[in-house]
């Protein structure tokens, strides 16, 4: 991998960042909010520019470039601004002027000529983007105070409530307007637009809810069957903001496709943090954020330390000692990702926080997975953990095998906007044999009996292929194919082509005889994958049961930005052991583990859980941990909390924190996600009961062979 600063590209400038807030959420939860956004003022380099909007029944746009009290400019809620009425609401139109600062001059009387103190020849006109960042975006060393003391006095929206309805929440209008004031004032230089969420936008475009309360919020079932009017409309409108200033894209393809054209020439990344107890419209808003490679974070409350350091993790900085880059922080604007590769194999596509460029070539496959028809694509914003997955097609036909020592090469290409302005190009090449499979290989036959002739009990000698078989990478990426699959798909279908692809991985690579299960063998290289499924098939990704459409989007889109090692907690969490028996062990997931007298330590990636077994609990309650005899206990308590402080401190969105008891309700977050080896239908048995209809992982293993060597 080599980097390389594109000194041709005249540097962009500090980036900036709008902060769009909403008035509807309670007094307590706008106090932590302004609490938290002064915080980061603080952490941002002082040439950073900075803007603020408020929104509630109507939406405020603070001039911060204005001296002595503050102000702001009102724009009604209730329908879609575009770039052009904005500069004209917001009193941006070009004007004469010189280098001072101040409002714009008032307009000359009629029949007199507008001189603003100059001759005519030394006049200048500031466009509206000048204008904007005159008035509306400052540098943070410039206007620190002035936001700070906007939010010191921030105030829950004015506009009187009905008893029998919900509050009016303009969100679409702000990102709207929002988004414009950027495109004014910064069309290709690297911004943050951070909407802060309270409650689902019921007033204006993005509207996904009516006020009245008797009308229930979208669900899955809703939305399944087209019986949500306001879905669809919602969903055009994000989308359609990410390509408002850019006719060209939209001209073909869906209106996902036509906002990542836009993207790629756009800068702006658009994050979402919502913390509401309802549902905020993440669903609707995440083509949107998905198109920009933005951030969205879930949580219940703003006094959250999801929601607190999640919002600080956004800005982590390089350490100090990182060549050319110590100190400045980890954002990336603008980024696009090309690949090339040599003539054997085509891309396929690509899945994950990235948009279609819709750049064609001889290296792009007709098969396609994900975001395809394209070998490049715009990833906007970027950090140094996002993660896209990338599919690719052979295209050598098998009835010709290519030459002995035949080489692949595949070239990745990622061009961004550096965190300085600067631009950056990262080339990333990669080098592997080919292997072509003898004539026959794959075919299953009947084994000689172990022991005969040297046979060690294997079917037939394992191929290069089959010996560096990735399981962990590979039970990623079909997770990926099949959470993208459930946009276009029911889920009940994608099921059933996660079950086929397992059937199919399992014939063609596993040991066995033709009709007998019993035979059924599988190398090291392929014995988690199963599991591996099994777990993602009763996983938050695709079992709807008991999660909320937001919550479903949000799930699905952090899975498709994360590296390999987090998604596989996702898909298969974590467990940990602790007793006295000696130091903590991995533990399987499954109702078995749990025992009265141990503690254990869940990670799901989303939610970190300390687990008293029965036991431990009624030792806890009964203060033993606080005498000095039983100073073992205490440490066993105190062992958990630490190692799950450890897995939340780098982190990022912070997962929720959960100590729970055996038998209480909060043990559910545990009990959920273990294999129900003991069922309130089974007899006998250690461990605990789950109380599921779901099959185990033997029941599961057991139908997976059955069908895997059916002749």
């Amino acid at each position: 991998t080599c980097e390389y600063e594109l000194h041709n590209v005249p540097p962009a400038g500090p980036p900036a960042f709008v902060f769009c807030i909403d008035t509807c959420a309670p007094v307590e939860e706008l106090t932590e909010l302004a609490d938290s956004i002064q915080q980061i003022l603080n952490l941002l380099p002082e040439d950073s520019l900075v803007g603020l909007i408020t929104f509630g029944t109507n939406v405020q746009v603070h001039e911060i470039g204005f001296g002595g009290l503050p102000k702001a400019y009102v724009i009604r809620g209730n329908k879609e601004y575009g770039t052009a009425k904005v500069s004209q609401l917001l009193g941006c139109a070009p004007v004469a002027g010189g280098k001072g600062g101040g409002a714009p001059p008032p307009p000359a009387p009629p029949g007199q000529q507008q001189t603003n103190g100059m001759p005519p020849q030394q006049q200048t006109y500031e466009s509206p983007g000048q204008q904007v960042l005159r008035r509306f975006l400052l540098p943070v060393s410039e206007c620190s105070m002035t936001v700070e003391s906007i939010l010191d006095d921030l105030r829950k929206d004015p506009w009187p409530v009905p008893s029998d309805k919900r509050v009016a929440r303009c969100t679409g209008c702000a990102m709207s307007v929002a988004t414009s004031l950027l495109d004014l004032a910064l069309p290709r230089s690297g911004a943050r637009l951070m909407m802060f969420v309270g409650g689902p936008c019921t007033s204006g475009p993005g509207q996904i809810v009516n006020r009245l309360k008797t009308e229930d919020m979208r669900s899955h079932a809703d939305i399944s069957r087209n019986a949500e009017p306001l879905h669809k409309p919602a969903c055009e409108f994000y989308a359609s903001l990410a390509r408002r200033n850019h006719p060209a894209a939209g001209k073909k393809g869906s209106s996902t496709q036509a906002a990542a054209n836009a993207s790629a020439t756009s800068a702006h990344v658009v994050d979402v943090f919502a913390c509401s107890l309802d549902q905020v419209g993440m669903l609707e808003m995440a083509e949107l954020v998905e198109a920009t490679g933005g951030q969205m974070v879930l949580g219940d409350s703003f006094g959250q330390s999801v929601f607190k350091e999640s919002l600080r993790r956004v800005f982590r900085t390089f350490e100090p000692d990182v060549p050319e880059d110590g100190g400045k922080m980890q954002m990336a604007f603008g980024a696009t990702l090309e690949v090339l590769t040599s003539r054997e194999f085509k891309v396929s596509g690509a899945i994950g926080p990235v948009t279609s460029l819709g750049k064609k070539g001889p290296n792009v496959s007709d098969l396609e997975v994900g975001k395809g028809g394209t070998n490049a694509w715009s990833l906007g914003g970027v950090d140094p953990e996002t993660t896209v997955a990338i599919y690719f097609d052979i295209s050598n036909p098998g009835t010709s095998p290519l030459p002995e020592g035949k080489r692949r090469f595949i070239q990745f290409l990622t061009k961004y906007q550096h965190a300085n302005g600067r631009t950056r190009l990262r080339a990333t090449t990669l080098c592997g044999p080919w292997y072509n499979p003898p004539p026959g290989e794959g075919e299953k036959r009947a084994p000689p009996q172990p022991g005969v002739n040297g046979y060690n009990g294997n079917m037939e000698q394992p191929s290069p292929v089959k010996m560096s078989f990735d399981q962990e990478a590979a039970a990623v990426l079909l997770a990926r194919v099949a959470v993208d699959r459930t946009g276009s798909e029911d889920v009940a279908d994608v099921l059933r082509w996660v079950d086929r692809s397992l059937i199919r991985l399992c014939s063609k690579f596993a040991d066995y005889v033709p009709d007998d299960p019993n035979s059924f063998r599988l190398a090291p290289e392929f014995s988690l994958f199963p599991q591996f499924v099994f777990h993602l098939r009763r996983s938050q990704f695709l079992q709807l049961f008991n999660s909320s459409p937001d919550e479903a989007a949000y799930y699905r889109y952090i899975l498709n930005r994360e590296n390999t090692t987090n998604s596989l907690v996702m898909i298969q969490p974590t467990l940990l052991s602790y007793s006295f028996n000696g130091p903590p062990q991995p533990a399987l997931l499954d109702s078995q583990s749990v025992r009265p007298d141990t503690i254990l330590l869940l990670d799901t990636f989303f939610h970190v859980v300390v687990f008293h077994g029965e036991t431990c609990a009624a030792w806890r309650e009964q203060r033993y941990h606080e005498q000095e005899e039983h100073a073992a206990f205490r440490d066993l308590l105190e062992a958990p909390q630490a190692d799950a402080q450890t897995i939340m401190d780098n982190r990022f969105p912070v997962p929720r924190y959960i100590v729970c008891d055996q038998h209480k309700s909060e043990a559910r977050f545990l009990m959920a996600k273990l294999n129900p080896s003991q069922t309130h239908n089974s007899e006998g048995g250690g461990g605990a009961q789950v109380f599921t209809d779901d099959v185990s992982l033997r029941v599961f293993m057991e139908h997976l062979m059955k069908l895997a060597v059916q002749s």
